[in-house]
């Protein structure tokens, strides 16, 4: 066949995709007879013959064009999806496999022989098989997009064929490790169950990202163990003292308080509603490392309780202590810290119910009166579904993994940073 011809009909085959694509039905038709005429034997014309035959209902003529098609372009995924279609309507099922499995190896992500073979898994009875294929099928599509109305009852069965092998694989793990479970039962557990929750993808692995400074090579935890940090309960004792002294002051009214995000420049999308706001609003006793002594002088409860704190000390940054005061109806969108060279501690004070916060994929309730520890460069968020404000006292520890020498070092490394800027940039 001459180049010429050649040319000429995978020109007018692509005209009539393009045509049946914006449902020139007509003109489709026209175009590939055309073709057919100019080149009768031409494997596109053959495979456009073919999935007539197969639309009409035809699966043994439309397989006979597709195997001359495929005589001629033997590795062509088109052809060896049609060629699958034509098998699987003559139910000649592992025939249809071995078709579908060449066309993935050329293009392991093409839907349609994906979701074909996933269905061809479920019709053998291979739920497992069938339930890895509909979960490539559900990765290929990017998170937000809509999925069109006709292919939303696929997806919906693509994923409830994905939720019940996993509830079967979690059901026999669990079997499965019952008895070396109970021979370590006195044993803490909880780092291995969050490893089985994430490979039973029911928990999502989130990774410290700081705006600003990240230290390698440092635990990646989420909330840090209560018992690692002994000295919180001289906080936690002045409790009930600090919520008092806070009440009188919030007495004052909402302009004691000064908004925690206030910048400058306009603020990316998820800080616009919160920019310059007292919805999300502040009363500091440390600010970026400097002492508000009026604040501090309003506090004496609070700053007594405060000498068992291990502050952490980073000039212009830290220590900080803040009270951060959550409006109802008040949520503070996903967001991470600026490093992890420090970690933030949390005391509830005024906590009514419809308050949460999550830690990468641990949400956690406060609990009035008792502290926790977590890593804010870790993807967080908090919000307040009710209608009276939240209070949490909130302060900065230096990470306990960090070393004496590497605190000094990233110490200085920050003032370095402000001295080369001339302030410190904003991370938010």
């Amino acid at each position: 066949m001459s180049e010429v011809v050649d040319g000429r009909v995978r020109q007018l085959i692509d005209a009539a995709s393009r045509a049946l694509a914006t449902g020139q039905t007509y003109d489709a038709e026209r175009l590939v007879r055309q073709a057919e005429n100019e080149a009768p034997s031409h494997p596109l014309v053959l495979n456009e013959i073919g999935k007539r035959k197969l639309l009409a209902g035809d699966a043994a003529g439309g397989l006979a064009m597709l195997e001359q098609a495929l005589a001629e372009d033997p590795g062509n995924p088109t052809f060896l999806l049609n060629f699958a279609t034509a098998l699987r309507d003559l139910n000649r099922r592992d025939e249809e496999l071995a078709a579908l499995n060449r066309v993935l190896a050329a293009e392991p992500t093409n839907m349609r022989a994906l979701l074909q073979a996933a269905a061809l898994h479920e019709h053998l009875k291979d739920s497992r098989a069938a339930a890895a294929t509909y979960r490539k099928v559900l990765m290929l599509v990017p998170t937000g997009v809509q999925v069109p109305a006709d292919m939303r009852p696929i997806f919906a069965h693509a994923q409830s064929v994905v939720d019940a092998n996993g509830r079967a694989l979690e059901n026999f793990l669990d079997a499965h490790l019952q008895e070396v479970r109970a021979r370590h039962a006195s044993e803490p557990l909880g780092r291995f169950d969050k490893s089985l929750a994430t490979y039973l993808q029911k928990r999502r692995v989130y990774r410290p990202q700081p705006t600003f400074l990240y230290v390698p090579e440092l635990p990646a935890i989420e909330f840090y163990p209560r018992e690692d940090f002994p000295w919180l309960e001289a906080i936690e004792a002045a409790a009930d003292d600090i919520r008092e002294e806070l009440v009188g002051v919030l007495a004052d009214g909402a302009q004691v308080l000064e908004p925690y995000i206030a910048l400058q420049a306009t603020p990316d999308e998820k800080w616009r509603a919160l920019n310059n706001s007292r919805s999300w609003g502040v009363f500091y006793l440390w600010k970026a490392g400097h002492a508000m002594v009026e604040n501090m002088a309003r506090f004496p409860k609070a700053m007594a309780a405060l000498e068992a704190w291990p502050k952490c000390e980073l000039p212009g940054s830290a220590p900080t202590a803040v009270f951060s005061i959550l409006e109802p109806r008040t949520r503070i969108p996903p967001h991470t810290g600026v490093n992890n060279a420090r970690l933030i501690c949390h005391l509830p004070l005024i906590v009514p119910p419809g308050c949460g916060f999550r830690v990468g994929a641990e949400t956690r309730q406060w609990e009035p009166g008792k502290a926790f520890v977590f890593d804010d460069t870790i993807e967080h968020e908090a919000w307040n579904n009710s209608g009276e404000a939240r209070a949490v006292l909130i302060f900065d520890i230096w990470n306990p993994y960090v070393t004496p020498a590497e605190r000094e070092m990233v110490s200085a490394l920050t003032v370095g940073v402000e001295q080369f800027y001339g302030s410190l940039p904003s991370y938010l």
